[in-house]
């Protein structure tokens, strides 16, 4: 019994113990000055829209009021499963459309058919945007600023863009979260901030290079994060350039989501994981090693749910049962030093407590994984959110 408790706790401290590290780095995270440039970078923005066809005519028209030439920026939407008159709508606008079908589709299906029919244009960034992304109006100005260094590939800011119902505050807390750990924490840390699946400018070249190596059915970030960072290219992250992002409202989307998000880490654990440790220490490579531990870590609420839960063991053994306390305590205190300050609310508060809720939709797609990388998981969007 006590090997049992040693184990446990071992792999409960491990994770936390790499995420109190980052989460105390996060908090010396400063805003860069970027210096004022004259160029205008030319960017081609991506916006792949399966079905969602009232979201994506309203996510095109945002992104279409961007202050910053018209000549330096198109917009392309990958119409997979569109109805023809949005097809046709979207075309009376200043919008490149890109119709696609596929037997399975994914993300990357899409941007490897638009990259084909954009041909060799002059761009010298893609962005990446989801179908119910909204950039801010600055978006593309503040991003010809950030990439003065000439960064190859450069993350900004995603956060939520509704807070209506318990779940989708919690989700967007949990974005934050992310953005302070794996990306304001690496920054600071002088390692790559992690990828997310919109909201990022990629250098054009790169980026058609990048895509033709991509074979992922889900978690399409993951695996063009490994296959950058396996490059020894650094991730960039950019806290004040805002793309707002529909966060799910509803409990099954939740776990139809994390059900996607938790099948693509276990197929890149056993992918790229123990290879990249081995790859990374050959190479000295620390962000493919880093990258390979994350791909290690149990999601963020399986952990904190298991911690909690392993606190009773001090009904059989106190001096264990007050180490899993311990640990639990300093997992929240992590957490919390995390979340932006905007969260600590009335209306958070009251969304905390869907937390047992939600550990326990996460910990039943253990259950639900078998065959989920094999296939398209499509969460649904709507455009009538409440703005944050």
């Amino acid at each position: 019994m006590e090997y049992a408790f040693a184990i446990l706790w071992f792999i409960l401290a491990f994770n936390v113990a790499y995420m109190l590290f980052y989460a105390v780095l996060g908090l010396f995270y400063s805003k860069e000055n970027y210096p004022i440039i004259e160029e205008k970078l030319r960017f081609c923005i991506f916006i792949p829209a399966y079905k969602g066809d009232e979201v994506i005519l309203h996510t095109a028209s945002e992104t279409l009021l961007q202050d910053y030439p018209e000549d330096k920026f198109d917009v392309v939407v990958i119409a997979d499963s569109l109805k023809p008159e949005t097809i046709l709508e979207l075309k009376t606008k200043r919008i490149h459309v890109v119709p696609v079908q596929f037997e399975n589709s994914t993300k990357g299906k899409s941007l490897n058919a638009a990259l084909d029919v954009m041909g060799d244009k002059p761009y010298d960034y893609a962005v990446i945007l989801d179908i119910d992304n909204i950039i801010e109006p600055g978006f593309l100005e503040k991003m010809n600023t950030a990439l003065s260094q000439k960064q190859l590939v450069l993350q900004a800011h995603r956060l939520a863009k509704n807070s209506d119902t318990k779940f989708s505050v919690l989700d967007g807390a949990s974005e934050e979260i992310n953005n302070h750990i794996f990306r304001k924490g690496h920054k600071v840390a002088g390692l790559s901030a992690a990828l997310i699946g919109s909201g990022k400018a990629v250098e054009y070249q790169f980026f058609k290079t990048i895509m033709k190596e991509i074979t992922a059915v889900g978690g399409f970030d993951k695996q063009m994060e490994v296959l950058i960072i396996s490059r020894k290219v650094k991730i960039d992250y950019a806290h004040d350039i805002l793309v707002f992002d529909e966060k799910v409202q509803l409990p099954e989307v939740f776990q139809n989501q994390r059900k996607r998000w938790m099948s693509a880490q276990l197929t890149f654990m056993r992918k790229y994981a123990f290879n990249g440790i081995l790859t990374s220490l050959k190479t000295f490579n620390i962000d493919l090693l880093d990258k390979s531990i994350q791909l290690l870590l149990l999601p963020r609420l399986i952990n904190l749910g298991l911690s909690l839960i392993f606190c009773l063991i001090w009904f059989l053994d106190v001096a264990w049962g007050q180490k899993f306390i311990y640990l639990f305590l300093v997992q929240a205190f992590a957490l919390t030093i995390s979340v932006p300050r905007k969260y600590y609310s009335v209306e958070a508060a009251k969304a905390l407590a869907s937390l047992p809720y939600s550990f326990i939709l996460m910990f039943l797609n253990f259950f639900k994984l078998r065959g989920a990388d094999k296939k398209f998981i499509h969460t649904p969007h709507q455009v009538n959110s409440k703005k944050k």
